[in-house]
């Protein structure tokens, strides 16, 4: 990592999450040094292989295995979900479908209609008056 002294940088932890890895899988020189928004964009646009493979394999964070089984976080919280999975337990899981599985994808399928249709109808409602668009 680049020692700029005037760099802006970060703690590992907030910089994972900006590359949606999981932290403790991360390499040591990853997780004990603050990494500058030079360093972060360097490893965005040139990953090094334990990046690459992190990003194929996992282990994920919850909330990219939240992403993944298309349900939210506190949905794999309330049914004891571990906190980071790896794309072969997100696969055996996603082919097991448990029923609290299918029940939450419903779940966040509606939830995501509904924030749809809400949003559609306050444009109708927008369109009919003379005011402004929202800039949203």
């Amino acid at each position: 990592m680049s020692q700029d002294l005037n760099a802006q940088t970060m703690k590992p932890l907030t910089a994972a999450a900006k590359l949606g890895i999981f932290l403790p899988a991360a390499p040591e020189e990853f997780r004990s040094q603050p990494i500058t928004r030079g360093d972060l964009e360097a490893l965005r646009h040139n990953p090094p292989q334990w990046l690459s493979d992190l990003w194929t394999a996992g282990p994920f964070p919850r909330d990219v295995v939240a992403r993944k089984l298309g349900v939210t976080n506190t949905a794999l919280a309330r049914n004891d979900v571990s906190d980071s999975m790896t794309q072969a337990e997100i696969d055996a899981l996603s082919a097991e479908e448990p029923d609290w599985l299918k029940a939450e994808r419903e779940n966040y399928a509606e939830v995501q209609r509904e924030a749809v249709r809400v949003k559609e109808k306050e444009e109708a409602r927008r369109a009919q008056t003379n005011r402004p668009p929202k800039n949203r």
